[in-house]
């Protein structure tokens, strides 16, 4: 054991080494101290999630190098953390990820864990988490109000795959339906309390400005076209069918909020706030949907 360290020792080294190289933080972290922390315990088989953790916890050569493997991974293909242990965590939970899904980060999550306050009148009876990719936000909406039924939707299904094992893991099966449909294409006739959406925002500009770790996540996730608003667009035009009296549609559209502003100068959209950082969040009641449809 003589050439064993801490693991407050290990967790350092790694650190250097994160802070010497090019590597992009935005999956789960953003900032080496973070990574770090995130992947030593990965290697070692702790939980990232660990609240009581010894720092002086010998980490033997056998671990050293698990973790030296690991990060020289991380450095050299630029591929995110989340995809590297196959786990991600978003609304306090962990959450399976390849691949095929792009990795949670939704500032949403927020808004789940504050029950959408103040904008639902009532419990959502039905939730619809449209682009759900690895179905994160519509199962935590699930987890967080118990009596929800929600349906999981998605054109990829590569994520909706995914999202299977996730609602397993979470054991919602009997309260989470999954349906493969390009949108509202094959969502029958249902009404919803609440839709989620997180769709693909990313103009062609910025797609082309994206560090080399978004470019492993799936381009179906992420692109839409020359202004990224090819899908907004389209949700926008749907949406209003498939929601109840008193409903609402909140999407996600990030760095594409003033894109949205300058398209619809007439609507008056409300974008919402987030504590602990986050932006490009749009709400609108089925009201409004139907006067921007009247309106074109």
């Amino acid at each position: 054991m003589a050439n064993s360290i801490t693991l407050q020792q290990c967790l350092d080294k790694c650190v250097e080494q994160l802070q010497g190289s090019d590597v992009f933080f935005g999956h789960g972290t953003n900032n080496a101290v973070d990574e770090a922390y995130w992947l030593v315990l990965s290697a070692l088989g702790i939980s990232p999630q660990s609240t009581e953790l010894n720092f002086g916890l010998r980490v033997d050569p056998a671990d050293q190098e698990k973790v030296q493997t690991l990060l020289e991974k991380r450095i050299t293909s630029a591929i995110p953390m989340a995809y590297l242990t196959g786990e991600a965590w978003f609304y306090g939970l962990p959450f399976t990820v390849t691949s095929d899904v792009l990795i949670p980060r939704s500032p949403i999550a927020e808004l789940i864990a504050e029950r959408f306050s103040p904008w639902l009148a009532y419990p959502p009876a039905r939730v619809l988490d449209l682009c759900t990719g690895s179905g994160c936000i519509g199962i935590a909406t699930a987890l967080e109000f118990e009596s929800a039924l929600v349906t999981l939707s998605d054109i990829s299904k590569e994520a909706l795959l995914v999202a299977v094992k996730n609602v397993t893991r979470h054991q919602l099966q009997q309260r989470i339906k999954i349906i493969q449909s390009d949108l509202f294409k094959h969502l029958g006739n249902g009404e919803y309390d609440l839709i989620l959406c997180n769709p693909p925002y990313v103009s062609d500009e910025e797609m082309s400005e994206l560090p080399r770790e978004y470019l492993q996540e799936p381009d179906l996730g992420l692109r839409a076209g020359a202004d990224g608003l090819d899908i907004v667009r389209r949700v926008f035009a749907g949406a209003a069918k498939y929601m109840a009296d008193g409903a609402v549609l909140i999407m996600e559209v990030g760095n594409s909020e003033q894109a949205v502003i300058n398209a619809w100068p007439e609507v008056p959209f409300t974008w919402l706030e987030f504590e602990h950082g986050g932006h490009g969040v749009l709400l609108l009641t089925k009201e409004q949907l139907l006067a921007m449809s009247d309106s074109t």
